[in-house]
């Protein structure tokens, strides 16, 4: 990934709260069946190893997972608040002209070797952890148990477990810290203005204040 300077983020408790709040990920792998992508909900958990091991499953009839078994290496992407950019926004725009638009963002991408896990006690405790971590905000959760064991166990035979320890773990906010605090003020107040962009208004506001501490 492309990383100027001023935009890496290297924390890692930064970088797992991004997975784990966005935690639908790119998963992609170049092996046999040549370069493919799939969107799948990951499980972090941080404790496993030193950078976090991702937890997932595919469908058995997604091909992809037998090219992880080949020993295909694996990169997972997440995506965390976006925004587009007007010039508009920038102070400088008022004061030279001389600016364009641009795409704000937050992103981490992880990398490592993944093995394939069939064991149905691993899938149903996969399972479990990453419906608790969705279902626990909810009033009345809804858990595995609730449907018969039987029938859960029948679905276990229809997926292919995969756990990826985390080698390499990068993290990218741009958002904004390039521009003067004319131009950053000026993206923030306009992101307040946009429904649904107050995550990135939040992000241009607090990683300006960094970059001025």
């Amino acid at each position: 990934m492309y990383q100027p300077p001023h935009f890496r983020e290297e924390d890692l408790g930064t970088q797992h709260a991004l997975i784990r709040a966005h935690p639908l990920g790119l998963l992609v792998t170049s092996g046999n069946s040549g370069l493919l992508a799939n969107p799948v909900p990951f499980h972090l958990d941080g404790e496993a190893s030193a950078k976090g091991t991702l937890q997932l499953h595919l469908a058995r009839a997604n091909g992809q997972w037998k090219d992880i078994r080949d020993g295909a290496s694996v990169l997972a992407v997440f995506q965390g608040a976006d925004s587009y950019v007007t010039p508009s926004w920038y102070q400088t725009k008022r004061e030279t002209g001389k600016v364009v638009p641009t795409w704000n963002y937050a992103i981490v991408q992880a990398r490592g070797s993944a093995r394939i896990v069939e064991d149905a006690d691993w899938l149903l405790a996969q399972i479990n952890a990453i419906t608790r971590q969705h279902e626990g905000q909810r009033a009345m959760p809804w858990a595995v148990t609730d449907a018969p064991d039987d029938f859960i166990r029948a679905q276990l035979k229809g997926i292919v477990g995969i756990e990826i320890e985390i080698a390499e773990i990068e993290g990218k906010w741009k958002v904004s810290q390039n521009r003067p605090v004319g131009d950053r003020e000026g993206v923030a107040a306009g992101l307040d203005e946009m429904p649904g962009q107050g995550d990135m208004a939040d992000l241009v506001r607090q990683y300006g204040a960094i970059r001025e501490a």
